[in-house]
C-alpha cells in the first residue's frame, strides 16, 4: 500500500485562479450522511491532513446543519486557518427538512454567506460553491449576488456544484467561475461527455466529490447490513439487493488490477481520478487518519496508458448497475 508519512508537501493544482494541494479532503462525513462521529477524531484527522500538505478542505452548510462548519472552524482556530483553502457551501434552505428547498436569490446569497461566515470563525470564504441551481431564479441572479461578496472580501473564488454546462457558460460569463464540484469517479461519469470539456474550455478546475463511491470502491462494504441506520447508503440504489451484487463483481476485478500494482484497490480507483487532468483535485472524504494516508498516498501513484485500459476495461462507463441517487435527488444534479 503506498502512503505518507511524517509531513509533507503534495502536488499543487490549480482551479481556475486558486492553488490548492492535488487531492483535497471532504469533510462531510464527519457530521452527516454516514452515522455518528467523533469530533476529537475529526479534528485530529483535519490537523492530520493539513500536516500531510492537504490544503483543500470541503465543507457545507447543509452538512449536519451547520455542525460541519462550526467543527472545521474548531480545528482551524489559530494559526492553522494560515494552511487551510476553506471551501463551503450554500443553496439547501430547509437543511434537512422535506420536500428539498433550493435556493439561489440574491438575498439567500448574503444570508448563508454571513451564517457561514460566522460558524467557521473566519473573516473570508477561500471557495464558496452554489451546492445545487435554483432553476426558478437565473444564474446571473445568484453569480451576481455571490461576485458581490467576492468585491466585499467576504468570499475570494466562486465556485458552482452539479451545475449543467448550459449554467456554467452562463455562470462564468458574469463571473469568473473557478471550480466545478460533481461526482465523478469510477461509477460515476456523466459529465464526461459534455461538462468537462466544457470546464476545459473555460478554464474551470473540477473538484470530484465521492471519488471513492461513498466507500464502494475500497472494497470494504459488501452489504448495508452493517451500516448505521441512517447512513444515506442505505437508500441510494446501486447499494440495493441485486445491484450490490452486480458492482461488487467490478471491485473485484479491480482488486486483481490493484494486487498486481502493489496498492490497495481503493487507491487504484482513486488514482484513476487523480489521472483525469491537471485541473481535477479530488476530494475523498474520511473520519480517520489510517484512510487519510491510504487516500493521499494513490496522489503519486503512476498509471500508464495500458494499466488505465485495463481499469477503463474493468469499469467501462454506464457498466455499474443502478443510479447514484434516488428520484428526488437526481432531480437537482446537472441543472
Amino acid at each position: 500500500m503506498t502512503s505518507l508519512s511524517g509531513t509533507a508537501t503534495l502536488p499543487a493544482r490549480r482551479l481556475g485562479a486558486l492553488t490548492v494541494s492535488a487531492q483535497g479532503l471532504g469533510c462531510m462525513g464527519m457530521s452527516h450522511g454516514y452515522g455518528a462521529s467523533d469530533d476529537a477524531q475529526s479534528i485530529a484527522t483535519i490537523h492530520r491532513a493539513l500536516d500531510l500538505g492537504v490544503t483543500l478542505l470541503d465543507t457545507a452548510d447543509f452538512y449536519g446543519s451547520g455542525h460541519n462548519e462550526e467543527l472545521i472552524g474548531r480545528a482551524l482556530a489559530g494559526p492553522r486557518r494560515e494552511q487551510a483553502v476553506v471551501a463551503t457551501k450554500f443553496g439547501f434552505a430547509n437543511r434537512l427538512g422535506e420536500p428539498t428547498l433550493i435556493r439561489g436569490d440574491a438575498a439567500y446569497v448574503r444570508q448563508a454567506c454571513d451564517a457561514s461566515l460566522r460558524r467557521l470563525g473566519v473573516d473570508h470564504i477561500d471557495l464558496y460553491y452554489q451546492h445545487r441551481v435554483d432553476t426558478t431564479v437565473p444564474i446571473e441572479e445568484t453569480v451576481g449576488a455571490m461576485a458581490e461578496l467576492v468585491a466585499a472580501g467576504k468570499v475570494r473564488h466562486l465556485g458552482l456544484s452539479e451545475a449543467s454546462a448550459r449554467t456554467l457558460r452562463r455562470a462564468h460569463a458574469v463571473h469568473p467561475i473557478a471550480a466545478l464540484q460533481s461526482e465523478w469517479s469510477l461509477w460515476t461519469r456523466d459529465l464526461e461527455a459534455e461538462i468537462a470539456p466544457v470546464c476545459r474550455e473555460l478554464g474551470i478546475g473540477i473538484v470530484p466529490f465521492s471519488p471513492l463511491g461513498r466507500g464502494f470502491l475500497t472494497g470494504r462494504y459488501t452489504s448495508v447490513d452493517g451500516l448505521p441506520q441512517d447512513d444515506v447508503r442505505r437508500t441510494q440504489p446501486r447499494f440495493a439487493a441485486g445491484n450490490l451484487e452486480r458492482n461488487l463483481s467490478i471491485v473485484e476485478t479491480l482488486d486483481a488490477l490493484a494486487a498486481e500494482k502493489g496498492v490497495t484497490v481503493g487507491q487504484l480507483a482513486l488514482a484513476w481520478v487523480q489521472h483525469r487532468g491537471a485541473d481535477v483535485v479530488p476530494i475523498p472524504g474520511t473520519r480517520r487518519e489510517k484512510y487519510l494516508a491510504e487516500n493521499l498516498g494513490a496522489v503519486t501513484i503512476e498509471l500508464s496508458a495500458d494499466e488505465l485500459s485495463a481499469i477503463d476495461a474493468a469499469a467501462p462507463a454506464g457498466g455499474v448497475a443502478g443510479t447514484r441517487y434516488d428520484e428526488r435527488s437526481l432531480a437537482v444534479v446537472n441543472k
